[in-house]
């Protein structure tokens, strides 16, 4: 893979950062980087270490973190404002994620990642990926990682 090609898949991995709630899909996004959909697919994969769905689902599952913390929208009304189209697989997506329904993550208290800077919110709350464990909902972090495997 070549520098110029890496730069592309930036490019449309910003787009995905930036505008996660539009529709996006891999061929949209192919265009952006200036290759073939097959070959953006895989491509990014090789780069970045997961599909481009996966990636931008990640995003929305993120940003769906934080409006279900601010308490104030419904769980419908959070999948469509992250660009998802279906509720059903919204909600499987995000169990799949943090490990509990969106039901269960917006019931729950919040109050410790409110006086978290959003930088480090951001960081502390981001969904696993690629099969890191997962304790009680979020992802364990560097050096817990052999205390969850004792537990």
């Amino acid at each position: 893979m070549t520098l110029e090609d890496l730069v592309r898949l930036r490019r449309a991995r910003d787009v995905m950062d930036r505008d996660y709630a539009r529709p996006l899909n891999v061929p949209a996004l192919a265009e952006v980087a200036l290759m073939s959909p097959g070959h953006f697919s895989r491509s990014f994969r090789a780069a970045f270490g997961e599909t481009p769905y996966n990636y931008l689902m990640t995003r929305r599952i993120e940003r769906a973190k934080a409006l279900l913390r601010r308490g104030d929208l419904s769980v419908t009304e959070v999948c469509f404002a992250v660009g998802c189209t279906s509720l059903g697989s919204f909600s499987s997506r995000f169990t799949e994620l943090v490990g509990e329904s969106p039901s269960a993550y917006r019931a729950r208290r919040h109050e410790a990642v409110a006086v978290v800077p959003a930088c480090v919110a951001k960081i502390l709350t981001r969904p696993p990926r690629n099969g890191e464990p997962v304790r009680n909902g979020e992802p364990v972090r560097i050096g817990e990682a052999e205390s969850a495997a004792a537990s």
